[in-house]
C-alpha cells in the first residue's frame, strides 16, 4: 500500500479506457484531477490544463470511484476483528473509494454523536466513510431514532442491519418518516421468526449435514411486505439489502413496475457460491442471508445483466479466527470482500456469463450513488469528487487471505485466481492504495 502526496498541480491519468456509465463515455480518454475534484476527462492529448504528476494507464480501465454500499467496519467495539483504519485499507485495495457502514456495532450506531465519531479523521480512514445509521434505538425494533439529526451528522440511511424490522406498524413508519427527509431505509429482509437456529439454506446440503436450514420465504416475505409498504408513501426509498434469492427479485421487480422506489444489492459471494459449496461444514461458506442454490444464483445474474439489480456490495464481514473455526452452528456469520469483489465480478460476470464491462463497473459506481444518493460521486462529471479506479481487466492473480489488509482473513475465496486486478486507487485527487 503506498499513500502518495500530489503536488498542488494535480495528476493527470493519461492514456487509459475511461469507463464511466452514468457520464455514457466508454473509450480512450485522459482524466485531469485538481484540487480535490475532476477537472477536465477529455480524448487523448486533448486536456485542457496540465499537472505535476502523471499516472500512465496504458492498457488500464479507468472509472469513477467504486462505492460499496454494505461494509461492517466493527467499530466502535470490537476493534479485535476490524478498525475504521484497516478495513478502509481493505477497501482501497479492493478499488472501493467510498464505503458504507453498518450500525450493527457495540454498541449500535443509533445516536449523533456515534455518526460523528465514526467520521472524525483520527480514526484512520483511507477512503470515505458514510455510515448508515440504526432505523431503531438499539436495534431493538421498537423506537425509532432520530432520523433527521442522524442525516445532518452524515447518516446516509437507516438500517437495523442483522435485526430486521419485523413489526409491519414500525417498518410503516420508519418508511413514512425517511421518506419526509429522503432518506433510503435498508433492509435485512429476514423473517427471524422463520430462521431460529438455521445456519445454511434448506437444501439435500442442510438434509445431509444434518443442519436446520433457512427458508427462501423467509427472504421472499419480508421483500414483499416492504414493497408494498413502500408504495404506500410518496417518497419511500426502500433499499433491500444482500438479496440472495429469485422469490425475493420478483417482489423487486413488482415494486419497480409499480414505480415505487424500490432498490436491491447482491453480493459476490451469492452470485459465485452456492449452499453445496458448504461442503463438510465450511464455516468460511456460512454467511446471512445464506449461499443459495443454483437456481437462485442464476437469478441473481440474470438480475445483475438486465437493470434489475443497482448494486454490487460485499457485505464485508471480517471475524476473528477464533470465532469461525469452530462447530459450523456456533460459527459467526459473514465473510470478508473487499479485496476480492472486483476479482470475482470480472471472472464470473464478464468472463464466463458476457455481461459487459461498463455495466459490471455502472454496479460498483453509478448504481450505488443512485441509491443512497452520494452527489458528485459514482461519476467523472468534470467538478465531481476525484475519486477514481484504475484496474486491469486482464490481469491474473491469486487471492492471499493472510496478505489481505483486513485485520480478519475469513474469506472462501483464498487461494482463488482471478482476472482482472486493481491497480491504483485514487480519493479526493491522491492515490491510496497501489499494487506492487
Amino acid at each position: 500500500m503506498a499513500h502518495d502526496k500530489l503536488k498542488s498541480g494535480g495528476l493527470l491519468i493519461k492514456g487509459g479506457h475511461v469507463i464511466d456509465p452514468a457520464g455514457k463515455i466508454d473509450g480512450p480518454m485522459d482524466v485531469l484531477l485538481h484540487d480535490g475534484r475532476v477537472a477536465d476527462v477529455a480524448p487523448p492529448n486533448k486536456i485542457r490544463g496540465s499537472a505535476d504528476q502523471t499516472l500512465n494507464a496504458r492498457g488500464l480501465v479507468v472509472t469513477p470511484g467504486f462505492i460499496d454500499l454494505h461494509v461492517h467496519l466493527r467499530e466502535p467495539g470490537q476493534s479485535y476483528k476490524e478498525t475504521i483504519a484497516s478495513g478502509t485499507a481493505a477497501a482501497a485495495a479492493g478499488g472501493f473509494t467510498s464505503v458504507c457502514c453498518m450500525p450493527n456495532t457495540s454498541p449500535v450506531v443509533d445516536s449523533v454523536e456515534w455518526v460523528t465519531w465514526l467520521q472524525q479523521p483520527q480514526r484512520g480512514a483511507v477512503v470515505n466513510v458514510f455510515p448508515i445509521a440504526a432505523a431503531t434505538q438499539a436495534s431493538k425494533g421498537a423506537v425509532l431514532t432520530d432520523f433527521r439529526g442522524l442525516q445532518r451528522a452524515g447518516a446516509v440511511g437507516v438500517s437495523d442491519d442483522g435485526r430486521p424490522i419485523l413489526n409491519e406498524t414500525t417498518m410503516r413508519d420508519t418508511l413514512r418518516l425517511a421518506a419526509e427527509i429522503n432518506l433510503p431505509v435498508i433492509q435485512h429482509a429476514e423473517d427471524t421468526r422463520l430462521t431460529d437456529n438455521c445456519s445454511m439454506n434448506e437444501s439435500s446440503t442442510s438434509f445431509r449435514l444434518g443442519l436446520r436450514g433457512m427458508k427462501v420465504a423467509a427472504e421472499a416475505a419480508i421483500v414483499d411486505r416492504d414493497v408494498q409498504l413502500a408504495q404506500q408513501f410518496a417518497g419511500a426509498r426502500l433499499h433491500v439489502a444482500h438479496l440472495s434469492t429469485a422469490d425475493a427479485l420478483k417482489a423487486v421487480r413488482r415494486g419497480k413496475r409499480s414505480k415505487a422506489h424500490v432498490t436491491c444489492e447482491v453480493t459476490p459471494h451469492h452470485f459465485t457460491l452456492t449452499d453445496a459449496d458448504v461442503g463438510e461444514y465450511n464455516t468460511y461458506c456460512k454467511m446471512n442471508p445464506p449461499l443459495r442454490s443454483a437456481a437462485d444464483r442464476e437469478a441473481l445474474i440474470v438480475a445483475l445483466a438486465d437493470g434489475t439489480v443497482d448494486a454490487i456490495a460485499t457485505d464485508h464481514a471480517p471475524h476473528a479466527t477464533h470465532e469461525k473455526i469452530i462447530e459450523f452452528e456456533k460459527a459467526m456469520f459473514g465473510i470478508t470482500g473487499l479485496e476480492t469483489a472486483l476479482g470475482l465480478a470480472i471472472t464470473r460476470l464478464h468472463r464466463e456469463h458476457r455481461i459487459p464491462l461498463a455495466r459490471i463497473v455502472e454496479l460498483f459506481t453509478a448504481g450505488p450513488a443512485r441509491v443512497v444518493e452520494l452527489r458528485g460521486r459514482g461519476t467523472l462529471a468534470r467538478g465531481s469528487h476525484a475519486d477514481v479506479t484504475i484496474f486491469d481487466p486482464k490481469k491474473r492473480w491469486t487471492f492471499e487471505a493472510a496478505k489481505s489488509h483486513s485485520k480478519s482473513n475469513n474469506s472462501p475465496f483464498d487461494g482463488w485466481h482471478f482476472t482482472g486486478k486493481v491497480v491504483a486507487t485514487i480519493v479526493s485527487g491522491k492515490i491510496v492504495y497501489r499494487s506492487n
